[in-house]
Parts: C-alpha cells; structure tokens; sequence
C-alpha cells in the first residue's frame, strides 16, 4: 500500500510575501516499512543553532530541506502566520526571494538540523 508523508514548504507567492504550503512525499512498501523514490542533492551541511537565536526576515540561501534533528524553530511568513516545526520535522525551504521569513529558537534550547542542498 502506497503512502505519503507531508513536508511543509515555504515559498514565495506572486505578492513577494513568504507562504507555508505543504508537499506529499509518495513512499512505496519496501521489506523495512516505505521508502520514496531518490530525491536528487546537491549538499549537506550540518548546523547547530544557539537557544538564543532570533533572525529577522530573510531568504532561503537556495532550495533546501531542513530536518530539524532536536530542538524546534519557529518559522513566521509574511502574512504573520507562524508555525513551531519540532524535532524529527522537516521543511522545504524554497522562499529564495522576495520578503523571506523570520525564524526563531524555541524555548531557549540549542537546535541540531540538517540542511540538504538541492541547488
């Protein structure tokens, strides 16, 4: 039985504003459990954030998923929208130009991610 999994995304709409989207990740059964098709990369870069950090709006330096490892980050859009994404979450990150996002710790604690580079 085929599955997906949900990744949320953010973009840069039509008003140059940062939106949350979300995206399903079709996964086939596999003798582990599921497993999707090979998503193609580019990078992977290895990133401990500080429990104090608080970055103002800004863009996505390319295409890239973010799985957050431990901690959490709290992603704010253009519209004010936020949104907490915990440990064992992940994001595409696609809002590479326009108004960008705000992203913050959360609750004070340090924040171990990986970021897969796709371009």
């Amino acid at each position: 039985m085929t599955k997906k999994t949900k990744v949320t995304r953010l973009y840069t709409g039509d008003d140059g504003q940062s939106h949350f989207g979300e995206i399903e990740v079709e996964m086939e059964p596999n003798l582990v459990g599921h497993i999707s098709e090979t998503v193609a990369a580019t990078g992977l870069i290895f990133r401990e954030t500080s429990g104090s950090y608080d970055y103002d709006f800004h863009v996505a330096p390319r295409r890239q998923y973010v799985v957050n490892l431990d901690g959490a980050v709290e992603i704010t859009v253009g519209s004010g929208e936020k949104r907490v994404l915990e440990a064992g979450e992940m994001f595409l990150a696609e809002d590479t130009t326009g108004q960008g996002h705000i992203s913050r710790a959360v609750n004070g604690k340090i924040r171990h991610s990986l970021f897969i580079t796709l371009d």
